[in-house]
């Protein structure tokens, strides 16, 4: 009950702090931030945001503000959604005297960046679920424990309950793009399903010859993408806005839906369906290629410096982009090996500074930080309780980060399942190939988090650092 009354209280003095709920025009969360889309971006002050009792942090990313809570953002969030008025994870009806935005080359990349994240970040539970299946099948099949047979019925059921959480992405993120770019979601998933549809997907496998109104259209084939659905639902907002506009009243409802799809096929599957499989392919092919670019020091600058992209929440490109190539190579072998041995370095260097601090308080909250990373897969209480706070204890996470990422790159250890967490279950995304392949992600995070705790330990902090004496310091 103090918990909930907790929560309350924070997330009015949040929506206080950020305009009241006039100023805000979307308001979603994700695993442990909750992503604000304002009309006046002036009107926040992140420093008092900052002081809100359960809040850890603050930052602008993406064109949204992201308010960093931790494990409680949901319960947080309900509240928000409460004291405002708003539904959970829908566009808020902008006013006609909101305040228009100056076109720049930043503000572009910016709202670029905010809608691939509005569009990807609700997906993540999805893919949490459908990426356990595949590494149920990894674990218990002939290729690790065989457990189970590759002819028997769990295997076959756990197979492609794994594989539809990525075959129907079209469909899926259909949805998810509709509430982000306003759209009726049911029309959007309709488009998704026709990009998905046997007959389409079967002329792509065939080669068939194939046209929309007389336009020639290069039939491919959609399952697992994701830019496609998204171009084609971000048009799609226009072409719907406008026929509910132009459109008489009494014709809307019965007309509006079909004509959106009549107009939109053409768009689709001829301009906006090609053009993002192209863009998706680059992009693929790009990230995969960084491996062969810069090798193995490219694993560990990015094991180094991947808690900074968290900071930023600008991890979600990446992450954005590995959703991309898992749906269409079933590996990957740079951005996540890295990106484990910064998650267990922001653990080590919790427990570096926890075994270093003397205060009692402050010693406990780095052990409760180290837990909510190793445990909850949450690394922004690490980084802004232990790192933000002290500064040079990221030195340790650094080099931890580092370490175990040169040593992933030696070895060449791959992902065969992407699980989108910072926990120790990360180590999982590294199971479904050999098991000497997974014993080495697990030596990378022993190596990422002894090092980081290490070095934490030995230059985290100045000698004559306050906090290291039984006193301590107030918060």
């Amino acid at each position: 009950m103090i918990q909930n009354e907790k929560a309350r209280k924070t997330a009015e003095e949040i929506l206080k702090a950020v305009g009241g709920k006039d100023n805000v025009t979307l308001v979603t969360h994700c695993m442990t931030r909750i992503r604000f889309n304002l009309k006046d971006e002036s009107i926040p002050d992140q420093e008092i945001i900052k002081g809100i009792a359960g809040v850890i942090g603050a930052v602008t990313a993406g064109g949204q503000l992201q308010i960093i809570i931790g494990q409680t953002v949901e319960q947080v969030y309900n509240y928000l959604c409460e004291a405002g008025g708003f539904e959970s994870n829908t566009r808020i009806n902008e006013n006609a005297d909101q305040i228009k935005k100056k076109f720049s080359l930043k503000s572009l990349g910016g709202d670029i960046l905010d809608a691939v994240a509005g569009c990807l970040t609700p997906l993540i539970p999805l893919l949490m679920a459908a990426s356990m299946f595949k590494l149920f099948v990894a674990l218990l099949g002939p290729s690790m424990l065989n457990l189970i047979s590759d002819a028997g019925d769990t295997y076959k059921l756990f197979t492609f309950v794994g594989d539809a959480g990525f075959y129907f992405f079209p469909i899926v993120v259909g949805y998810t793009a509709a509430k982000k770019f306003n759209v009726t979601p049911v029309i959007a998933m309709f488009l998704g399903a026709i990009m998905l549809h046997p007959t389409f997907t079967g002329m792509a496998t065939d080669g068939t010859a194939f046209s929309v109104y007389g336009i020639p259209c290069k039939v491919q084939n959609y399952s697992s993408t994701i830019i496609p659905i998204i171009l084609s639902v971000w048009v799609m907002s226009y072409v719907e806005k406008a026929l509910k506009k132009y459109l008489p009243t009494v014709l809307k409802t019965v007309f509006a839906p079909a004509l959106t799809i009549l107009i939109m096929l053409p768009i689709a599957l001829c301009v906006l369906g090609p053009a993002g499989s192209f863009l998706g392919t680059y992009i693929c092919n790009g990230l995969l290629g960084l491996n062969s670019v810069t090798g193995i020091l490219g694993i560990a600058l990015v094991g180094a410096l991947w808690e900074f992209l968290v900071m930023s929440g600008m991890h979600l490109v990446l992450i954005s982009a590995l959703i991309l190539v898992f749906s269409t190579n079933g590996s990957e072998a740079f951005v996540l090996p890295a990106a484990l041995a910064a998650s267990m370095a922001v653990a080590g260097m919790c427990l570096g500074a926890a075994l270093r601090i003397k205060d009692k308080e402050q010693k406990s909250l780095s052990i409760g930080f180290l837990i909510a990373g190793l445990i909850g897969g949450v690394t922004e209480p690490g980084l802004y309780g232990v790192g933000m706070r002290y500064k040079r204890p990221f030195i340790g996470m650094i080099i931890g980060g580092f370490a175990g990422g040169l040593y992933g790159g030696i070895v060449g250890v791959t992902a065969y399942t992407l699980v989108p967490v910072a926990s120790v279950l990360c180590i999982l995304n590294f199971a479904g190939g050999t098991t000497a392949n997974l014993i080495q992600g697990i030596i990378v995070a022993v190596i990422s988090f002894v090092v980081a705790a290490v070095a934490t330990y030995f230059l985290g902090f100045k000698k004559n650092d306050p906090i290291l004496n039984k006193q301590g310091v107030k918060a």
